[in-house]
């Protein structure tokens, strides 16, 4: 697996990276071949952050936590993307069989764009590809986002699918 480690605002010494590195190891079982990992490492108040996402293909995993240390906060990154995985195992397993296009995204870079005083506004982009909604709600909650909108593959329309207070999901459709 090919690891990259952004650090902001702090230094990531070889103790961390060392250690982020036998973390990411464990995930070579589940990602064999060209699988990429992206470490974000940033500081919080008093607190230190860890953003990691794992690419394989086109799938994303993502976790990301705030801790007192960034090995703890790395920790339960590793155990929420771990818990992603085996919960969607046997989904993945069977869009890949079945020969489903799963979208491929580009993580944005994390800039802010200051329009106002008030709001801070993060920016992202990817690629927008034709899925079914049920395609759309794997990638959802493989991102662990409440929220992904997506180009309908049957109606062609831009739509929404959306995770409900009550645990269902929701789809928002334009108006013909």
């Amino acid at each position: 697996m090919k690891i990259t480690i952004n650090a902001r605002k702090v230094v990531a010494d070889q103790k961390l990276t060392d250690h982020i590195e036998k973390k990411l190891a464990k995930f070579d079982k589940y990602f064999p071949g060209d699988a990429a990992a992206t470490v974000k490492l940033s500081r919080v108040r008093e607190n230190e952050r860890v953003e990691v996402t794992i690419q394989q293909g086109s799938i994303l995993f993502r976790g990301e936590d705030e801790n007192t240390t960034f090995m703890n906060a790395l920790d339960c990154c590793m155990d929420a993307i771990e818990r992603q995985i085996r919960k969607n195992k046997t989904r993945l397993t069977k869009r890949m069989r079945e020969n489903i296009r799963i979208p491929e995204y580009e993580v944005g870079d994390g800039a802010f764009a200051e329009e106002d005083d008030a709001f801070r506004i993060r920016r992202k982009s990817f690629a927008f590809k034709p899925m079914t909604p049920e395609e759309a709600i794997l990638q959802m909650d493989l991102l662990a986002h409440t929220f992904f909108v997506f180009n309908n593959m049957d109606t062609g329309d831009v739509c929404v699918v959306y995770k409900r207070k009550d645990g269902d999901y929701g789809l928002i459709e334009p108006e013909k």
